[in-house]
């Protein structure tokens, strides 16, 4: 479904991505682990379109989408729940979640779309007119997957979407993860909390330094010792 070849970035004279290549298949979640400063935001920002390459190859569904501008990223059906969740505070529940059915690929099903994320998050019907602001962390949380998924994506990139959360919320939100890769959803997960996410990855890779050092299914690298010494503390 989705191609990463021999990617590199720069922020300036700095490389933050170094001939990366993955591979997604349609259906499964790919976990992306690595340390603070490792390359994987921008890795994801690269697919999603918000950062231009230097070289390499991104292609979707089997069309080259590097470089392309985010708006036809997502409207190609590529959606992002980012790092800090980025909300529009002022702006309602309800607000918030229209604009995520703005792209013309979403429009004709905004309907439909808006009664699947409240029957997945209910306490958001409860504050539809409430000010996303005012909501708790893990509400707006629930808020920025609701409004990915107004996009109708085919495949959605979690951006360290635990972060911040207290540890019920957490579960809760690998429970919504889980429901949407039972669903179908074709994922890539990029999360502080390596151990959940390589027990929900099919496969994952590990980002060093902007490289991919390490590749396999997600139970693999759970039981990998640099894995364990490196990210687990084991």
């Amino acid at each position: 479904m989705l191609s990463v070849t021999d990617l590199d970035l720069f922020y300036g004279d700095a490389r933050a991505l170094d001939g990366v290549s993955l591979a997604v298949e349609e259906g499964s979640t790919t976990a992306i682990v690595g340390a603070n400063g490792a390359g994987k935001t921008s890795l994801i920002r690269a697919i999603a379109g918000i950062l231009r390459p230097a070289a390499g190859s991104i292609r979707f569904r089997g069309r080259e989408i590097a470089g392309l501008p985010s708006h036809v990223v997502c409207d190609l059906g590529i959606g992002q729940v980012a790092e800090g969740r980025q909300i529009f505070p002022s702006l309602s529940v309800r607000e918030n979640l229209e604009m995520g059915a703005v792209i013309p690929r979403a429009r004709a099903d905004a309907g439909r779309s808006l009664a699947r994320v409240l029957s997945l998050f209910p306490r958001l019907e409860e504050r539809l007119g409430q000010a996303a602001g005012t909501l708790s962390g893990g509400e707006q949380q629930m808020l920025a997957i609701g409004r990915c998924l107004m996009g109708r994506p085919e495949l959605i990139m979690f951006d360290e979407p635990s972060l911040g959360l207290a540890p019920a919320l957490v579960q809760e939100l690998f429970r919504t993860i889980r429901t949407l890769a039972a669903e179908g959803m074709t994922i890539i997960l990029v999360e502080q909390n390596v151990a959940a996410s390589l027990k929900l990855a099919g496969r994952a890779y590990v980002l060093e330094n902007g490289r991919i050092v390490l590749s396999g299914t997600g139970a693999a690298l759970l039981d990998d010792p640099a894995v364990k010494q490196a990210y687990l503390g084991l």
